[in-house]
This record gives C-alpha cells, sequence and structure tokens, in this order.
C-alpha cells in the first residue's frame, strides 16, 4: 500500500466508525464497532507504532468503560505474550553466545551458492521442526537467529534484499505450514479444544494432517518460497558457502547449547509432561539470564526485549477478546452467514463461502479468535449447507491459515523482531499468498477434499 493512500484508507475507517458510534446500531455493540474499527485501520496503515495503537485502543474501552479491565488486559496473562518474552531471551542468548553463528557456518555449505535454494533450505528446515515443536514461537526463536547469521555469512547484510527475503521467508515458514498440524498452533488446538467440548466432534491426528497439509503445507509453503525469491531477489556471491575451519566450543556456547537442547527436549515432548511452552521458555529465559550461567547479562534484559511488540500483541489478544465477549463476533457472523450464497447442495461455493467467512473473520478477531466465534455456529452452518458438523468445524482451518494483515498472527511479530527487519515487509508476501489462497488453493482444497470423500 502506497503512502498516500493509507491516510485516507484510515480516514475512511475514521468516517465509518463515527456512523456506527452516533448511527441507529444498538449500543454499546456500535461504540464497540467503531473502537476495533479505528484499531484495525491503523494497524493496517502502519500510521502510528503498532504498541502506540495497542494503547489507543486499551484507552477507547477503558475509559467508557467499554469493557472491564480483567478482560482488557488478559492478554498480559497469556501464554502467548510470555513466549515472546522468553523468546527474545532466547534469541539474544543463541546471537550473543556466538552459537549461531557457528550454526549458521555448519548450514553454509547446504545454501550452495544460490539464493534460492537458502531459502528453501531454511523453509524445509521450519516446515521440518513444526512436526516436533508445538510453539510457533519457539520454532522462530531457533531459527530466525541462526537465519539471519547465515545470511551475514553469505554476504546478505542487514537490510538486503536477500536478508529480508529470508527473513519473511522464515517468519512464514514457523508459523504458516502448522495451521495444518494439528497440535503446532494455537487456533488449532481452540478449534479441536471448543469442538469436542460444545459438538462432542473429535479430530484425529493422522486426519487432520492428511486433509490439510498437502494444500495448506506444502503447496502454500512452495507458493510462499516462489514469492520470497520474487519479491526480495537477490544472490550470494561466490566463495560465501565455503566451510569454515572448525574451533572448539566456548564455554558459553557450551552453556547455551545445552540449556537450549534442554528446551527443546521439552517442548517436543509436552504431551507427556504436560508442562505449556511458555512456562518452559519462561524458565529458559531464568536460566540465560543467570550471572554465571546464561549469555545474556540481566542489565541487557531491557535491551533484548521490545516491550513496544509485547504491547503489540497483547493488544491483539485483547482486541479479540473484546469481539468475543461484547458479541460482536457473533453479530459479524451472523451478518456473514446471511450475505454468503450457502444453499443445500451447492458443495463448491458452500466450501468457498465458509472458508472465506473463516479467513475474513480474522481480520476483526485476530486468527486466534475464529474458532471462538465460528464453533458455535457450525450447526448452523452444517444445516444451511448440508455438508457433514466435521467438515464444516474443518473449513475454519483453511480460513484462519489463510493470513492477509501481519497483525492477525502474534509470532510474525516476534520472529521479525529477531530477525532486525521491519514488519511491514511480511505484508508484501502476505497480501498476494492470501489472494493465491483465495483464487488457486481453496479451489485446490475443494479437490482434495472430494477426493479424500470429505465433501
Amino acid at each position: 500500500m502506497k503512502l498516500s493512500v493509507r491516510p485516507l484508507v484510515f480516514l475512511a475507517g475514521l468516517v465509518l466508525a463515527v456512523l456506527l458510534a452516533v448511527g441507529p446500531v444498538p449500543q454499546p455493540l456500535g461504540r464497540n464497532a467503531a473502537v476495533v474499527l479505528v484499531t484495525l485501520a491503523l494497524w493496517s496503515t502502519g500510521l502510528v507504532p503498532p504498541f502506540l495503537t495497542s494503547l489507543i485502543f486499551f484507552a477507547a474501552v477503558l475509559i467508557p468503560g467499554l469493557a472491564p479491565p480483567e478482560l482488557v488486559f488478559a492478554g498480559f496473562g497469556s501464554a502467548a505474550v510470555w513466549l515472546i518474552v522468553s523468546g527474545f531471551v532466547i534469541g539474544a542468548a543463541i546471537t550473543g553466545s556466538g552459537l549461531g553463528g557457528r550454526i549458521a557456518g555448519v548450514l553454509a555449505p547446504l545454501a550452495g551458492g544460490s539464493y534460492l535454494r537458502l531459502v528453501l533450505v531454511m523453509t524445509l528446515a521450519a516446515m521440518a521442526l513444526g512436526f516436533v515443536m508445538p510453539s510457533s514461537v519457539g520454532r522462530a526463536v531457533v531459527l530466525v537467529p541462526v537465519g539471519m547469521a547465515l545470511a551475514e555469512r553469505l554476504g546478505l547484510h542487514k537490510g538486503s534484499n536477500g536478508r529480508i527475503g529470508l527473513a519473511v521467508a522464515l517468519t512464514m515458514a514457523c508459523n504458516m505450514p502448522s495451521f495444518a498440524i494439528l497440535p503446532s498452533n494455537i487456533p488449532n488446538m481452540i478449534l479441536a479444544g471448543a469442538a469436542e467440548g460444545q459438538h462432542g466432534v473429535t479430530f484425529g491426528y493422522m486426519s487432520y494432517l492428511l486433509l490439510h497439509y498437502p494444500v495448506l503445507g506444502i503447496l502454500k509453503s512452495a507458493l510462499t518460497v516462489a514469492l520470497v525469491v520474487a519479491l526480495f531477489p537477490d544472490r550470494i556471491e561466490p566463495g560465501c558457502t565455503e566451510t569454515a575451519a572448525r574451533t572448539p566450543l566456548s564455554p558459553q556456547e557450551r552453556r547455551v547449547a545445552l540449556i537450549l537442547a534442554a528446551t527443546l527436549a521439552l517442548w517436543m515432548t509436552d504431551r507427556l509432561h504436560g508442562i505449556g511452552p511458555a512456562w518452559i521458555g519462561i524458565a529458559t529465559a531464568v536460566l540465560l539470564l543467570m550471572p554465571g550461567l546464561g549469555a545474556v547479562p540481566p542489565k541487557q534484559f531491557n535491551a533484548s526485549v521490545d516491550f513496544g511488540m509485547v504491547l503489540f500483541v497483547a493488544g491483539a489478544l485483547a482486541l479479540g477478546a473484546v469481539v468475543n465477549a461484547s458479541g460482536l463476533g457473533s453479530v459479524l457472523g451472523g451478518v456473514l452467514q446471511d450475505w454468503l450464497p450457502l444453499r443445500q447442495g451447492a458443495r463448491f461455493a458452500n466450501f468457498l463461502s465458509l472458508t472465506s467467512m473463516s479467513g475474513l473473520m480474522g481480520l476483526v478477531t485476530t486468527n486466534p479468535g475464529v474458532p471462538t466465534v465460528l464453533t458455535p455456529m457450525a450447526p448452523d452452518l452444517a444445516a444451511a449447507t448440508g455438508l457433514s458438523l466435521k467438515a464444516v468445524l474443518m473449513t475454519q482451518v483453511v480460513g484462519f491459515a489463510t493470513v492477509i494483515f501481519p497483525y492477525q498472527v502474534g509470532p510474525f511479530v516476534l520472529a521479525m523482531q529477531l530477525s532486525g527487519e521491519k514488519l511491514g515487509h511480511v505484508l508484501r508476501i502476505t497480501l498476494p499468498l492470501a489472494l493465491l489462497t483465495f483464487l488457486v488453493l481453496m479451489p485446490l482444497d475443494w479437490l482434495w477434499w472430494r477426493l479424500l470423500g470429505w465433501l
């Protein structure tokens, strides 16, 4: 979006917000809708820093009493926020200890002197990690510092197309393919829990994977790699991929490597011990900050953690909570249900309508909020379309795996912050990828679902 267009987009949103606040819409629903619309307009246009938009949102809902403080500030107690805080510390330790550069030296020959191969190798590494690590934030804090060290080693310096492209590719790959792996992303687990609790529907790991991974995991990742290489073109200079002479691990590198290995082991086995990834991350951050043990001096804590990004993520979580609690999400879902061409027997139109409904809902609720709003509506949607209840629930995955703006997915923020590149670069990939998803991947998904007998 061009800079000159952004104020016009925000102005249009502001005018609509005023109409909602003073118009015929029942209050306080209209005022909630107005605040949400202004917040989304600011986040999507980037006219002010994202953390400032969060503070504006907090003030706009708290001062007139549109939502109680315990709801607005619930995001600060969420696992997602504490995963991000600990993720910053882990990323700083990997970079500061030199461990990231050492791993990059091992990976450099795999790039083969090709920028395309570099992006592909790191994307495949992130996709593979999605099967063993349940947290997209965890995947980002491990791979992004290594990827950035690898970029520097290959001559792709900060601000260059190649470094930005690799940062964006890792940001996407650490999160997007994992929507197709049941326990690997937060929205997946919210959907699974809500479906079982409200409707008695359970999802099997393999059936979920088979239904979603071929298109949402493999094909979508291939499109992402192609877009990154096309929109951020660059090349690796000859001679940069030579293997450096091996030197022994320093004591600090050894300590960080041991702590990180233990963290990875606990993250991979969370279903066995029941400790959440966020709380494991906090314990890891404590060790890495401990004087004489870790690699991040306590005095550098403020420099390691970007609290502006923490405010942004907490604000995004709060917005979703306010949308759900105020009933705005249900109203919007009902409006979309009335607008969409849902009817018995129209399987292709019904599939595209339901997946689009889920994708568009994420613009308002953020992606983790989509299953919270749409799961209670699933029986009505099944009755309107003639699809099975389980199929209707599964269409949500295609929708919340479609990211249009970066603010919809908190881990995007952390990954780009760890890379040192601007979050706005992600928008250059998410917009065309979302368009390709609606035009190409969703119809392909429909064909795949039909082949498997789901439609």
